[in-house]
C-alpha cells in the first residue's frame, strides 16, 4: 500500500547546510534514498533533508501513514514488515537505491524488556534482511543502521567511543547490538559500504509523547495553560547526553558520503539530568518546577553504573559534524511546539 502524507506544520526544522555540505549533495542529486521508520522523528526529519535536495526519497512504515505524520507533502510511502524476509529483499531488488537508513526500532523507554522476540526481529534482524539484499541485489547501496547508546548501557568507562565494548543490558539494546555486529561481519567479509550510527539521546517537537522528554514539554504547556497540575516522573537524577535530531540527520547522510563504511558515536559530549530538562523547561513558562514535579520510584526502570555520554570525536574529525542546538535551545524549542500544537488543538 502506498500513501502520499500530508505534513504537519513544525517550527523545528533540519538545520540549514553550510556551502560545502550543499555542494556535495548537488552532486547526488539523482540518487534514490530508502529511508525506514519514516513517520518517526529522525525519518521525518531525514526525508525532508534529502527531499530539499533533490534526493527521490522512499519511505517505509509497518503501518499507514496518515495526516498526522511529519513527512514530506507527495512522499512515496511503501508499507513494510520489516520481519518479511521476501518483502524486504523484493524492495531492495526492485528500488535499487543508492542509500538505505534503517531507522525502524521499537524504541519505547517502557518497552526496552517486552516482548524480546518482537524486538529482535525489527531491532536486530531487519538489518541483516537489508544487508543480505543488498549483498544479492543491489551491491551498489550504501546502508546505514541507527544503533544507540543502549548497547553501551552496562559500560565500565565514560565517556563512550566507537571502541568501547558494546554492554547492552536488555533486549532492546541486545537487538541494537546484534545489528552492530552484523553490519561490521558485512563490512569485513563482503565489502559493503554499511555504517553504524551510535546514536545518543536525540529529542525534538516530533518525539512520541510517550518518551519522557516530550511527556515533559507537553505537560509544561498543560499546566501552564491551566489544563493540568502536576508531572509525575522517575529519577529526576538520571542524566542523558541530550541532542537535536535534525542535527543528527545531518551526522547520518555525512556517514554514507564517505569513501567506506565505518562507525560512528552521535552525541553531543555533554549530559543533563532529567531534573536540569525540567528546570528549564519549566522557567520557560514562568514556573519553579519543584512545585509541580514529583518523583515516583515506581517509575524508576534502571541506574547506570557511568553516565551514558558520547565522545563525538571521530564525527567531528571525520565528517566534520557537530551538533548546532544546545541543550537549552532543545528544550525550549520543544515546550513552544507543545504550546503551539495546544492551541492548534483548541
Amino acid at each position: 500500500m502506498v500513501t502520499t502524507p500530508t505534513p504537519i506544520t513544525n517550527d523545528d526544522s533540519v538545520r540549514e547546510l553550510d556551502a560545502t555540505e550543499k555542494q556535495s549533495m548537488t552532486v547526488a542529486q539523482t540518487k534514490t534514498a530508502l529511508i525506514t521508520g519514516i513517520a518517526g522523528q529522525d525519518g521525518a526529519y531525514l526525508a525532508q533533508l534529502l527531499s530539499e535536495q533533490g534526493y527521490r526519497v522512499v519511505g517505509t512504515s509497518h503501518r499507514p501513514v496518515d495526516d498526522r505524520s511529519p513527512v514530506p507533502a507527495a512522499l512515496k510511502v511503501l508499507q513494510l514488515d520489516l520481519s518479511d524476509t521476501r518483502a524486504v529483499t523484493d524492495v531492495v531488488a526492485a528500488l535499487q537505491p543508492d542509500e538505505i537508513y534503517n531507522l525502524a526500532a521499537r524504541a519505547s523507554s517502557a518497552q526496552l524488556f517486552d516482548e524480546p522476540l518482537e524486538t529482535a526481529e525489527i531491532n536486530g534482524l531487519s538489518a541483516v534482511r537489508f544487508l543480505d539484499a543488498i549483498r544479492q541485489h543491489s551491491p551498489h547501496t550504501r546502508f546505514c543502521q541507527a544503533a544507540s547508546s543502549e548497547v553501551f548501557a552496562g559500560a565500565h568507562s565514560s565517556p563512550q567511543d566507537e571502541t568501547t565494548a558494546l554492554a547492552p543490558v536488555n533486549s532492546y539494546g541486545a537487538a541494537k547490538a546484534y545489528a552492530v555486529h552484523m553490519v561490521r561481519m558485512y563490512r569485513k567479509h563482503y565489502g559493503l559500504h554499511a555504517s553504524s550510527a551510535f546514536l545518543f539521546n536525540h529529542e525534538s517537537p516530533r518525539r512520541g509523547i510517550h518518551f519522557v522528554t516530550r511527556k515533559i514539554t507537553r505537560t509544561v504547556a498543560l499546566i501552564a495553560t491551566g489544563q493540568a497540575d502536576h508531572l509525575e516522573l522517575g529519577d529526576l537524577d538520571s542524566r542523558r547526553d541530550w541532542g537535536y535530531a535534525g542535527d543528527v540527520v545531518v551526522a547520518l547522510w555525512k556517514m554514507l558520503q564517505q569513501p567506506a563504511g565505518d562507525d560512528y558515536v552521535i552525541a553531543t559530549g555533554k549530559s543533563h539530568s532529567v531534573r536540569d530538562f525540567c528546570r528549564i523547561a519549566f522557567a520557560h513558562v514562568g514556573l519553579d518546577y519543584t512545585q509541580y514535579v514529583r518523583s515516583n520510584p515506581a517509575f524508576i526502570t534502571r541506574h547506570e553504573a557511568v553516565a551514558l555520554v558520547g565522545n563525538q570525536d571521530k564525527a567531528r574529525l571525520q565528517l566534520g559534524w557537530q551538533a548546532t542546538i544546545d541543550f537549552q535551545q532543545l528544550v525550549t524549542m520543544m515546550v513552544d511546539a507543545d504550546l503551539a500544537l495546544l492551541k492548534q488543538t483548541k
